[in-house]
């Protein structure tokens, strides 16, 4: 076997070992695939001797696109359970989408330093919320009025895009801390997912259009090898993650989660600092 294509072949199935991993931590843990995705990736790609400049653009670009499938599937799951609040997303829809097109544009001029950070610091605070809050725990008392909700969808978006993930890292915890009621804000979190997704990944694609020293099958940012490997592996292994969720104790769950996030978001904010000097 030619050593180009032994070196495709192997990539290929680090990736879908990745997808296996992601799917089956994101059914689990009741989050995003992104959150997985985007640091394996990272480091799957320094190991095949990618530019530092480029891992961290072709890891958050690569996951957008995993997103787009693995949303339209739990989309139809969540309507079906009528867990989707079509009112909620008339408002949040816009803000996400203008969100997302600030993050596309930031992330058109952000180093590989600033992603990673921006990855490492948000990680950090979501492990936080998740190990250090009780199941249940809800301060404010119902959604802020128009404009802060706009604010909120807004920062949602535009966080997601750089970082990569889709709704259900941010938003489920933002709705909950709110008071909504959890199964509503999983629910139409993937359909904030999506509209994450799908601008995010156009732009990632544009923005790394051209790019000198991209891996084999990329476009742009997006790497089409990691999308079908990923997302494919992604949706066998899901189901069998939620099938051993219902196994375990909620408060479990939350440790466990947030402890993977605390060991993410120390590498990613160690791999920053070793950019930045």
């Amino acid at each position: 076997m030619p050593a180009s294509l032994m070196l495709l072949t192997s990539f290929a199935l680090v990736l879908g070992l990745v997808g296996c991993v992601s799917g089956f931590l994101a059914g689990l843990l009741g989050v995003g695939g992104g959150i997985v995705v985007v640091p394996v990736l990272y480091h799957v790609l320094a190991a095949f001797d990618v530019d530092v400049a480029l891992r961290a653009h072709i890891a958050v670009g690569t996951s957008l696109a995993t997103i787009i499938p693995t949303s339209i599937q739990s989309i139809r799951a969540h309507k079906a359970k009528g867990a989707v609040d079509g009112e909620l997303l008339k408002l949040w829809g816009p803000f996400v989408a203008v969100g997302v097109l600030l993050g596309v544009v930031i992330a058109s001029y952000a180093t590989a330093t600033v992603l990673t950070a921006i990855f490492g610091v948000v990680a950090a605070l979501v492990a936080l919320y998740m190990l250090f809050t009780r199941e249940g725990w809800h301060p404010v008392k119902g959604l802020p009025a128009r404009p802060g909700q706009a604010g909120m969808a807004t920062t949602i978006g535009t966080i997601s895009t750089l970082m990569g993930i889709g709704g259900g890292t941010l938003t489920v915890p933002a709705l909950s801390i709110c008071s909504y009621p959890v199964r509503r804000a999983v629910g139409t979190a993937s359909v904030i997912g999506l509209i994450i997704a799908v601008p995010g990944t156009i732009g990632y694609v544009i923005n790394g259009w051209g790019k000198a020293g991209l891996p084999a099958f990329s476009l742009g940012y997006v790497n089409l090898g990691g999308l079908v490997a990923i997302a494919f592996t992604s949706m066998w292994f899901a189901p069998l993650g939620a099938r051993t969720a219902h196994s375990i104790e909620p408060r479990t769950l939350r440790l466990l989660f947030g402890v993977f996030l605390t060991i993410t978001s120390a590498k990613m904010l160690f791999d920053s600092y070793h950019l930045l000097f």
